[in-house]
């Protein structure tokens, strides 16, 4: 990973809550301090409550979401009269100038207007967990393919390295944009990330690189719009352990002229523990590191692959 990737704080949207601000319906917060102490290394925070935003004090009554005519609002707990859907709406939509400035979201889960999903709707008194918070989900209308998570999903160690990776591409994705997209810098920002979409679908992945090859043709401000969505739907696809294992023997692939016989066995054992569930992901890769320090590749020391985001995250440590 460049110096580039590091020299600068990544801009996340965070609901106010999570970083310890008392904006809770009773006053309180729900600090988080994974995400102050660990992900605060690397990431800024651009912390917004929708719920003070429209208006609702502290302390307030709480609102819950509510099916009417086959559409969850948001009203009051207690006087369902008090109906916040518009305003939490309109209060996400007057946010797009800084949404259009982050990498990525963190919102506050099982919140009626910030959960990002399984959040209770109520039919007829009766919750069923299959809503969407109203600010997030205007968040995730007006900019689908940005990377938004929940606190609480943080905690699985899959979807917390699916979410951190996701908001570094997306990061590189926005300075590719800055310096000038052309075909020349979309190719390549493919062919390095190539490694990693074959991790989450090989399908996918390698359907995306044929679209690419065939999009020339067209104006590539017309196409790079659809790569990007194609290239964040195949990223929220759960990168397997299959397709991990697959992923390390094309790379080891790399050097099977350079390695002798003990060197290409351990190689081989330390993928086959880890597709045995037996050793983490970090392991065989940081063998593979180690092999092409001694042997240098250009495609593979180009690829993010073998480093998605910062070692010191140590997300790879737990796959």
């Amino acid at each position: 990973m460049s110096d580039a990737d590091t020299q600068q704080k990544i801009l996340l949207g965070i609901s106010s809550c999570l970083i310890g601000e008392k904006v809770r319906f009773d006053g309180g917060h729900k600090q988080n301090r994974y995400i102050l102490d660990t992900l605060g290394n690397y990431f800024s925070f651009r912390p917004f409550c929708p719920e003070m935003a429209i208006g609702l004090g502290v302390p307030r009554e709480t609102i819950r979401l509510v099916s009417i005519d086959g559409h969850a609002e948001a009203v009051g707990n207690k006087n369902a009269h008090l109906n916040y859907t518009q305003p939490l709406v309109e209060i996400a939509e007057q946010q797009q100038d800084w949404h259009r400035q982050i990498f990525g979201y963190i919102v506050k889960k099982d919140s009626p207007s910030c959960g990002m999903e399984r959040v209770r709707v109520y039919h007829n008194d009766q919750p069923q967990r299959n809503g969407v918070g109203l600010y997030t989900e205007t968040l995730m209308r007006n900019f689908p393919t940005l990377p938004i998570e929940e606190e609480g999903r943080l905690g699985d160690p899959v979807l917390r390295e699916s979410f951190i990776k996701r908001v570094f591409i997306y990061r590189r994705w926005h300075d590719m944009l800055a310096e000038g997209l052309d075909w020349a810098s979309l190719t390549d920002f493919h062919a390095r990330h190539k490694l990693i979409l074959y991790s989450h679908n090989q399908d996918l992945g390698r359907k995306l690189g044929r679209e690419l090859s065939a999009a020339h043709q067209q104006p590539i401000e017309d196409y790079a719009p659809r790569y990007l969505a194609d290239l964040m739907t195949i990223l929220q696809i759960y990168a397997k352990r299959s397709n991990h294992v697959n992923v390390l023997e094309h790379i080891r692939g790399y050097l099977k002229q350079d390695l002798d016989k003990s060197d290409k066995q351990e190689l081989t054992d330390s993928i086959e523990n880890y597709r045995r569930g037996l050793l983490p992901l970090i392991v065989p890769i940081t063998l593979l590191r180690h092999h092409f320090r001694r042997n240098p590749d250009t495609y593979i020391d180009r690829s993010y692959y073998m480093q998605p985001h910062p070692d010191e995250l140590m997300l790879l440590n737990s796959l």
